[in-house]
């Protein structure tokens, strides 16, 4: 079975793949989407460990950090991704 770590390093190798075989825009800020997504992946893998708890009255608990930042991460995103999609919309209307 494949690691969330190797799964992790492979899908951002699939974006940086995108990123340099691509000249289109919009495949541009999904390859960027892909990076960000593995880079995600790996690090929730990374923080993952079998047999740990719920951080709420734990005995062995999961540390929690890794999984918020992770969110933030996917919020940012997000707010990236749209960014560019309307400068990509926007700068194709221009002569």
């Amino acid at each position: 079975m494949i690691s969330p770590e190797l799964a992790g390093i492979a899908v951002m190798l699939v974006g940086i793949y995108g990123l340099m075989a691509k000249r289109e825009p919009v495949k541009l800020v999904l390859s960027l989407n892909v990076v960000s997504l593995g880079l995600v992946l790996f690090f929730v893998g990374l923080a993952y460990y079998p047999g740990g708890d719920v951080p709420v009255m734990p005995t062995e608990p999961v540390d929690p950090l890794p999984a918020t930042l992770m969110l933030t991460t996917l919020v940012v995103d997000v707010a990236i991704t749209s960014l560019a999609l309307a400068m990509v919309l926007r700068g194709g209307d221009a002569p």
